[in-house]
């Protein structure tokens, strides 16, 4: 009860902010988008760590340590590195060759209709992706706080959690968002350094006794502090452990709601402070990480956080629990209750962050580029407005009117694509949430991560090319993982009934990654070169290293 009287205070706190940003609001496409463009860096830096820390960080990856010792530490060193691709490659080009999405990078040189209908359905599919499992993890934890009883219960607050998030998009835009996702990092981490503290206070320092006391109750032994316990053994596991790697460190680069962060800061200056304040934030955080998944190992024992949740997404609340002094100490009630009503916190901030990404892509991308009835090309005002020519007062007009269109359908975009998570939260309620990210790092890495370094570094890349890095690398992605062990043909499958199993691989990223490269120099060598395309290239180089004409 604690834990939910807790949890509807931060509701109430959060919807007070979203209330207070919809009063501040001026209805632009800006402010809807990237709330203005004035947040600092270190308040950015927090956002971006709140939107990055998800539930597969805190419930996920925790419980695969767990479950698997040295294996599950794959997921934390991947998650950490992949940030230093982002913070050399990424955050400042993409800031100034942009103005809201992914496409907007890609469209400034290129056939603009075509690419970013490609690079929006791209973004959605990965959001959608992402938000699963957040859905997969709200479920879970109410599960344990109702005593794994209740399915209704279960479905009831995957609905509620879609609901939320949706009407933090509808009203608030990003500047509630990005609060928002200030406020969850905040309560993230002093969560985290809390219960960390109570892990090393348990085995008074010694991390030596905390992993061999680990390795003694998990049941494997030696074994759970060597690799090969999850991706070991067979030739699949091995190459599942490369597949996963690969989409770890590649995908976060390539993740919609991650590279629409850059653009709620005025400079790309203020957009590479912004990560180097996320790294050190995140990184202590996946720290923490490792010493709760062997903490819930030697406290618990796998056993117990196997029995509690199949996929150990609730190793972390029930440490929390035995660490505050057991099932019946006070102690004990608040320690879980809290724990869990950050977990719940973590889980609305990200669905919030994730959910506006997403409806940006729809109505950006998708709807904008179906709108308007001629391609245009160029990184200036043609860039982002209907044509070059509409200026003036008449051309004003027709811009805000345009602006207030696409922030029109975003909101209503909100709400498709939260009823798209529900739905397929619903059905993947058994898997471990950080497994699930993992897959949305595939997608992401495959299809959005090819297309944005071709079009900041190639200068002889197409609008063919573009076309097909990201269909070649998203279709085959998607398309494995349907034909994997995870939809059909295992005991922990989605539809365990049904096998049409023909992939063995978990993930899909050792082979959809390559194919999106592969497929992008592809077309781009077998289409004809646009009679300005190296005027183009040029223009976006200089806007990309040095900010001018930036948004």
């Amino acid at each position: 009860m604690l834990a939910l009287v807790l949890f509807s205070a931060f509701v109430a706190v959060t919807l007070a902010v979203t209330a207070w940003a919809g009063r501040r609001r001026h209805g632009s496409a800006e402010e809807f988008y990237a709330g203005g463009r004035l947040f600092s860096p270190m308040e950015n830096g927090f956002a971006i760590a709140g939107d990055y820390m998800s539930a597969a960080s805190f419930l996920g990856i925790s419980g695969l340590i767990a479950l698997f010792g040295y294996d599950g530490l794959l997921y934390s060193v991947g998650f950490l590195v992949a940030w230093l691709l982002v913070l050399f490659l990424v955050a400042e080009l993409v800031r100034n060759c942009g103005r809201f999405t992914l496409a907007d990078v890609v469209a400034a040189r290129m056939r603009r209709r075509p690419v970013r209908i490609a690079a929006g359905v791209s973004s959605v599919t990965v959001s959608v992706l992402y938000l699963v499992a957040q859905m997969v993890g709200a479920g879970s934890l109410v599960a344990l706080l109702l005593g794994g009883t209740s399915q209704v219960a279960r479905t009831w607050t995957v609905v509620g959690v879609g609901a939320l998030m949706v009407f933090y998009v509808i009203c608030g835009g990003m500047r509630a968002t990005t609060w928002i996702q200030i406020i969850k990092a905040v309560l993230l981490m002093g969560g985290a350094i809390a219960l960390t503290l109570l892990v090393l206070v348990r085995f008074h320092g010694d991390l030596g006794t905390l992993l061999t006391t680990a390795a003694r109750q998990s049941g494997h032994g030696a074994d759970f502090l060597a690799p090969g316990l999850k991706y070991g053994g067979s030739w699949t596991a091995r190459l599942d452990f490369l597949s996963l790697g690969l989409a770890l460190v590649l995908g976060t680069a390539g993740l919609p709601h991650i590279l629409s962060r850059f653009y709620t800061v005025p400079t790309a200056r203020a957009a590479r402070r912004s990560v180097v304040w996320s790294i050190g934030l995140i990184g202590g955080f996946y720290l923490m990480t490792i010493v709760l998944g062997f903490g819930a190992a030697a406290v618990l024992g796998t056993g117990a956080v196997r029995a509690a949740n199949p996929a150990g997404n609730t190793a972390v609340p029930l440490l929390a629990l035995d660490l505050g002094g057991g099932p019946d100490s006070t102690g004990g009630t608040i320690l879980f209750a809290v724990v869990a009503a950050v977990a719940f916190a973590t889980i609305l901030a990200v669905v919030a962050g994730i959910t506006l990404a997403s409806s940006a892509s729809v109505a950006h991308d998708l709807y904008g580029a179906l709108r308007r009835s001629r391609p245009s090309y160029g990184g200036t005002a043609s860039s982002y407005g209907d044509d070059a020519s509409s200026e003036g007062r008449d051309g004003a007009s027709r811009e805000r009117g345009a602006a207030f269109g696409e922030v029109a359908v975003a909101r209503a975009a909100a709400v498709g694509v939260g009823a798209a998570a529900i739905g397929l939260g619903l059905l993947a309620q058994d898997l471990n949430v950080a497994f699930l990210v993992g897959l949305a790092f595939a997608v992401a890495a495959s299809a959005n991560l090819p297309v944005l370094l071709y079009s900041l570094f190639w200068r002889r890349f197409t609008t063919r090319g573009a076309v097909w890095s990201v269909y070649g690398g998203l279709l085959p992605a998607i398309a494995l993982v349907v034909l994997s062990p995870v939809v059909s043909g295992s005991p922990t499958a989605i539809f365990p009934g049904l096998d049409f199993q023909l992939f063995p691989l978990e993930n899909p990223g050792l082979v959809s990654i390559p194919l999106g490269f592969a497929l992008g120099w592809l077309g781009t060598i077998t289409s004809p070169q646009a009679p300005d395309a190296a005027a183009r290239h040029a223009e976006t180089e200089v806007r990309a290293l040095t900010g001018a004409g930036a948004a």
